[in-house]
């Protein structure tokens, strides 16, 4: 029992509040090119790890798969979601990260022809946190959301980027370091102007920061993802947005964090002083109350040997 809630602990954070999971919504961000949108909250038996923003670019030679799903039971739901939109098949898929919901699903659409594309950082991380990451969705969807789930990795792997044409579709992949885990990566469409961050960038809900996440490295890969100046976020987790909402809900937060608990830091405080740190100006996201104190502590551990 103590190493199950060890790993939930390190995995999935603290456990969101409880909230009616929602339907994948699907949204047309520019022609032929849509964001997915699942749970704000928590991993269910309803959701099957889809808890996540996913992007799909439909192309004359097939469908570009941002992120497959959280299980094998996920990637269909993604499929059937998929199929309001285009009879297509996909031909690849891109991994932006080492979470659950960004691989997990990778088999089920490898099976059906499809390049598994990721970092190889992500790759590295996914691996290492394999059995980790099992053990949690098992406990969060159940054996039978987590049956027929089987852990495969990319075809295709990109230290830092990594420029694709499909079907006429130009799509460039960058991994410019850590953010919320070792290998997130973003994926740009020049002529979209559309970029899909995976969880570089949150909206709506409060980023988590995890015992993988690097703070800031993360607001370096903010920066290098904005410095592209596109037209449509769509983010890891949320609605797709101006840049300037995923600025105050994602770069400004880690900003405010780092500046408030380097403070303590400065001031020789220790770890219950930075859990205190004022992070109200972002209370209105959803899972401020269970995720705000729980980031200041991991950041404070971070920044103590930086």
């Amino acid at each position: 029992m103590k190493k199950l809630i060890a790993v939930l602990t390190l995995f999935l954070f603290p456990a969101l509040a409880a909230a009616e999971p929602l339907a994948l919504k699907v949204t047309e961000v520019a022609p032929k090119v849509y964001a997915i949108v699942g749970d704000l909250g928590q991993r269910s038996p309803t959701n099957l790890g889809n808890n996540a923003t996913f992007g799909a670019i439909v192309t004359k030679a097939g469908v570009v798969l941002v992120d497959p799903g959280g299980s094998r039971k996920g990637a269909a739901m993604l499929e059937r979601a998929l199929r309001t939109v285009t009879d297509k098949p996909v031909t690849h898929v891109i991994n932006t990260g080492g979470q659950d919901h960004r691989w997990m699903g990778n088999a089920y659409f490898k099976a059906k022809g499809a390049t598994i594309i990721a970092s190889t950082a992500a790759v590295e991380d996914q691996q290492e946190r394999t059995n980790d990451q099992l053990t949690g969705l098992e406990f969060l969807i159940g054996k039978d959301g987590l049956a027929g789930t089987d852990t495969v990795h990319a075809d295709q792997t990109f230290d830092e980027t990594l420029e694709l044409t499909v079907g006429g579709r130009e799509i460039h992949l960058h991994h410019t370091g850590a953010a919320h885990t070792p290998g997130d990566a973003f994926v740009w469409l020049p002529k979209d102007r559309v970029v899909f961050t995976g969880d570089i960038v949150y909206l709506e809900r409060l980023l988590g920061v995890i015992s993988v996440s690097d703070s800031q490295s993360w607001i370096e890969a903010f920066q290098a993802m904005a410095a592209l100046k596109p037209q449509v976020v769509v983010p890891g987790h949320g609605d797709p947005a101006p840049l300037a909402k995923a600025r105050a809900e994602t770069l400004d937060y880690l900003l405010n964090l780092r500046k408030r608990v380097g403070q303590v830091l400065e001031a020789g405080g220790e770890i219950k002083q930075a859990v205190e740190v004022d992070q109200s100006a972002f209370k209105h996201l959803a899972n401020f109350d269970q995720l705000a104190r729980r980031n200041a502590q991991q950041v404070f551990i971070h920044m103590e040997f930086e």
